[in-house]
């Protein structure tokens, strides 16, 4: 027989569902007044939407496809209502250099979102959403202090060492003629290499060992790439947020993520060094907020999330996708390792050999073309209003430049869902920001810090790998059956994992 109380509602039943009935009817009857009034400006073109919500049901999984989808039937600058939020998705090179040449200023303050965004936005750029003079001048000492082309090479040693270590590790499993997982490698490979660029030496043992690190960043970029309906719809997102469980993940990974890093400062603070050449990037950092009052304890831990998620995260992804697409074009990679073989003659290749390497570098701006790291760029705030493409925008409106989209423009590329690197012969096109048919790290004042010390790692780790071993597909695979799907998330990685088989060539 039934119990009577489990078939009766719970107490939060009837706490919960009238006070969303009641935040539901004041944000619509806000909206229609808001509607209602008269408005003389020219906005862009916008798909029809729904109350309280507006075009978050648009979003999808994957919202880089999903928005790249709309602006084929609305435009390369299209106006969406996320919840509360008014947003501009930009979706093409002629708007987005529109945008960074003749708006950069107007535009280049951080969104301050109370949702995903507690991990993305205020522990990233600084901790310092909107732009100022603090931000301007913690930027410059940033650029001074740890960017530098100079700091980036200071840790080349380190980056040829664990790419050696990573290419033994593989020669030792190739012994089996079984597949590996190469995804794997790949990121213990950049999450080896950032740990020792930012702390001096790879964790072992303890608290601080390599597998909680991976899970800690692996929460932190999860979290960062959820859907939270606060940043949304403050008025009640927060009660979805907390009955779905999203305040609660996010709530634990923030609190994780604080607590690894302030044992990270802390144990910096109280190492002993013996010569200035054992300075690492939090000695540096430690050292800057010794000279500069600009510089706290929080912007320490900030700088050190930015350079970690940057590093580890991004650059696996960045390398997992050449390396499937090598392995679905066998004719690019076979190319590609002739050169890689007939300019290298000794056993690894080094940084400085890289610069002979020219197909090698447009393997990755055709990679970062098809797959940025990030491709939806993080999302920028107007600071005063705008014109952008003859549209009127307001101040406090929500900016995403589509770099996913606008890599696979069909007016700025030919066959642009085709990997074809010789399309960069001859070409002035580059990654570094002025060239707007290619943004992968942004452009204007946002543009991220790391990209120097980024392709780096993408480069030398992909020359050695083609250098030392010929990858086959396991099982009889064939090319077109290379899965491709992303996950959803902040760096839309590979979904599965990419297995190949390594034939050792030397």
């Amino acid at each position: 027989m039934l119990r009577v109380d489990r078939m009766m509602p719970s107490n939060d039943f009837f706490i919960w569902v009238p006070l969303l009935f009641l935040c539901s009817s004041l944000l619509l009857l806000k909206s229609i007044r808001k509607e209602a009034k008269p408005n003389n400006k020219l906005l862009p073109p916008s798909p029809p939407k729904l109350p309280l919500l507006g075009h978050l049901h648009l979003l999808g999984s994957l919202p880089h496809r999903s928005l790249s989808q709309l602006s084929k039937k609305y435009g390369p600058v299209m106006l969406l209502q996320l919840g509360s939020v008014p947003t501009i998705v930009i979706s093409s090179a002629a708007a987005a250099k529109e945008l960074f040449k003749f708006h950069d200023l107007a535009s280049c303050s951080r969104p301050r979102l109370t949702g995903s965004g507690r991990l993305s936005y205020n522990f990233l750029d600084l901790n310092l959403s909107p732009y100022g003079e603090r931000w301007r001048e913690l930027r410059k000492i940033c650029t001074l202090q740890l960017f530098t082309a100079r700091r980036v090479q200071s840790f080349w040693e380190i980056r040829e060492e664990e790419v050696g270590r990573l290419v033994n590790s593989i020669a030792q499993s190739s012994s089996s003629s079984s597949p590996i997982d190469l995804s794997d490698k790949l990121y213990s490979l950049t999450a080896n290499i950032t740990t020792r660029v930012a702390f001096g030496s790879i964790f072992s043992g303890g608290k601080l060992d390599d597998e909680y690190f991976q899970h800690v960043i692996r929460r932190a970029v999860a979290a960062i790439g959820s859907f939270s309906m606060t940043d949304f719809i403050p008025t009640f997102g927060w009660i979805i947020d907390r009955l779905n469980g999203v305040h609660g993940r996010l709530e634990k990974s923030f609190a994780e993520m604080d607590a690894f890093f302030q044992h990270i400062v802390d144990d910096r603070r109280n190492f002993k060094k013996t010569s200035k050449n054992e300075e690492n990037i939090v000695d540096v950092l430690l050292r800057m907020e010794r000279e500069s009052s600009e510089v706290t304890q929080d912007c320490i831990k900030a700088l050190i999330m930015d350079i970690f998620l940057a590093g580890v995260e991004t650059g696996a992804t960045t390398i997992v996708w050449t390396m499937t697409e090598l392995v679905r074009n066998p004719r690019v990679m076979k190319k590609l390792q002739d050169e890689i073989r007939s300019c290298i003659k000794e056993d690894l290749v080094k940084e400085i050999d890289l610069e002979k390497l020219e197909y090698l570098k447009m393997v990755v701006k055709e990679t970062f073309r098809l797959h940025p790291p990030i491709p939806l760029l993080l999302p920028r705030e107007t600071i005063s209003p705008l014109k952008l493409n003859g549209y009127d925008v307001d101040s406090k409106v929500h900016l995403h430049i589509n770099v996913w989209a606008i890599g696979r423009d069909p007016q700025s590329w030919t066959d642009p869902e085709e990997f074809f690197p010789e399309r960069f012969i001859g070409s002035n096109i580059d990654y570094k920001g002025q060239n707007f048919e290619l943004i992968p790290f942004g452009s204007g004042r946002r543009i991220c810090l790391g990209m120097n010390m980024a392709t780096l790692t993408v480069e030398l780790a992909l020359a050695n790998l083609l250098l030392s071993f010929d990858w086959k597909l396991p099982n009889g695979m064939k090319e077109e059956d290379v899965d491709m799907e992303e996950v959803d998330g902040l760096s839309a990685a590979k979904k599965s994992p990419l297995r190949l088989i390594p034939v050792p060539y030397f």
